[in-house]
């Protein structure tokens, strides 16, 4: 909101401290934290005074927490330009990280190039995407530690990405209950284009430097940043932007949007608008919501500007200003304009609706493109593989739809992941129907192998105004 006052939607995501952080200090005893931990809780308790600058960050990097940051790694993620993977860099651990914690603290650590790889996203576009040595990834992930320590006393209430005790369920719920709780009749969506790969270098180490004095650490991040990318055996220089999938960049990514759009959007909307705003943040992708459409088209001018001035864009087709809210619906109806458009945030369509009593509802459902993308490749891997035990097919059938509702099973979503499960079961009696030529397998027995390996829907997610009551 535009006054003092914290909103509901911000006010109830409690500040979470760092990772492995406690708020009580050790009292001493056989229960103490290591020295290590005592040590970056006492960082963040000087964080607290956001004129602080640290000069002496990288001892904080000990062996002990680069082997917390290499147990912490994903064991099955693809090796980097070294062809070493989590478990080839786990063979003599202790050795390595000994000489690795040598080499970060005499200034000889160089990290290596990324490798780069393109994904194909859901709109037929492709992502690069950077696979990271196992090594330079240990180093990344004890150095976001000791930044979190920092920064999670800067960051703000209504930023969402990448950060210890929130998730994009967190970003969704605060967003739903501003649009249901407050006073929200227009919503501006709106996408950073290409954001990670347009990050600029100088100004990402300019705001670092309003918090950290330390020129190692700004030495290894400069590092990380210049390392360059291997594609197709070829190195090309990085000039700007950080590589998506390393450890780093999240935690980059914020410092970066932190400075660049928090705590701007947060001046702007307590000295500049007229009524309130409400701004969630996950990542490059936010959302805000306003009481006025003047705030709002004064905002998305006004942020052009700001985001042009640090090299960054919103994307044309991702960014636009609608009017949606309680009373979106009766208000457009009353000019002769057809029911409120829809937005989509973090893989949901969010849309205009009423309950079952007529009270105001959003109603969130699961991108259907997101869907497509998902049964598609369900669809390529029964082909492949239509030949394998069925228990193999069941067990990887299940863990996929089960990953699925993890997340997308929130109330209200019951249509769309109903579909999914129907067209999961359909994909694989296919499957197996064209097995034998002989025998035809009945649904009644195709039953049994669905009742026993595809779960049924169930919403796992409460309701925001449930989970927002205490």
């Amino acid at each position: 909101m535009n006054k003092d006052v914290k909103t509901l939607a911000e006010s109830v995501e409690r500040r979470a401290l760092a990772k492995r952080n406690s708020r009580v200090h050790p009292e001493g005893g056989t229960q103490c934290l290591p020295e290590s931990e005592v040590g970056l809780e006492r960082v963040g308790e000087a964080a607290m005074d956001r004129t602080v600058r640290f000069n002496n960050l990288l001892h904080h990097v000990t062996v002990d927490r680069l082997r917390e940051a290499y147990f912490a790694l994903n064991r099955k993620a693809v090796p980097g330009v070294d062809g070493v993977d989590w478990q080839g860099y786990g063979e003599g651990l202790d050795e390595k990280l000994v000489d690795l914690h040598q080499r970060i603290h005499t200034g000889r650590y160089r990290a290596k190039p990324v490798e780069r790889i393109w994904r194909l996203k859901a709109d037929g576009q492709k992502r690069p995407i950077g696979n990271t040595s196992v090594e330079d990834k240990v180093v990344q992930k004890a150095l976001v530690w000791v930044l979190e320590a920092i920064y999670e006393k800067d960051f703000l209430g209504f930023s969402y990405g990448f950060r210890p005790g929130r998730s994009q369920h967190s970003a969704l719920d605060a967003l739903y209950m501003a649009i249901t709780t407050r006073k929200v009749s227009w919503v501006l969506d709106a996408d950073v284009a290409g954001f990670f790969d347009a990050i600029d270098h100088s100004w990402l180490q300019r705001f670092l430097r309003h918090r950290i004095a330390d020129p190692r650490v700004l030495r290894l991040i400069e590092q990380m940043l210049t390392a360059g990318v291997v594609e197709e055996g070829q190195w090309q220089a990085t000039q700007k932007g950080v590589p998506q999938g390393a450890v780093i960049s999240p935690m980059l990514s914020n410092i970066y949007l932190h400075y660049v759009l928090d705590t701007w959007v947060h001046a702007w909307r307590k000295q500049r608008a007229r009524g309130d705003v409400y701004v969630v943040r996950y990542a490059d992708d936010f959302v805000v919501g306003l009481q006025y459409q003047e705030d709002g088209e004064r905002l998305m001018a006004a942020l052009q500007e700001r985001l042009a001035r640090f090299g960054l864009s919103l994307h044309s087709k991702k960014t636009r200003l609608i009017e949606f809210g309680r009373f979106a619906a009766s208000n457009r109806a009353e000019r002769g304009l057809d029911k409120p458009e829809s937005f989509v945030f973090l893989g949901f369509t969010h849309s205009c609706g009423r309950t079952r009593k007529g009270r105001f509802a959003v109603h969130r459902r699961s991108h259907a493109g997101r869907q497509r993308e998902l049964l598609q490749k369900i669809k390529i891997w029964l082909k492949k593989n239509a030949c394998i035990p069925i228990g193999h097919q069941g067990r990887w059938l299940q863990q996929v739809v089960r990953g699925y509702y993890q997340y997308h099973a929130v109330p209200g979503n019951n249509d769309a992941l109903q579909r999914l499960r129907r067209e999961v079961n359909r994909y694989w009696l296919r499957t197996l129907r064209r097995r034998s030529q002989k025998h035809k397998l009945p649904w009644s027995r195709m039953q049994r192998f669905v009742k026993r390996w595809i779960p049924s829907v169930r919403i796992l997610h409460p309701y925001p105004n449930k989970r927002f009551a205490f």
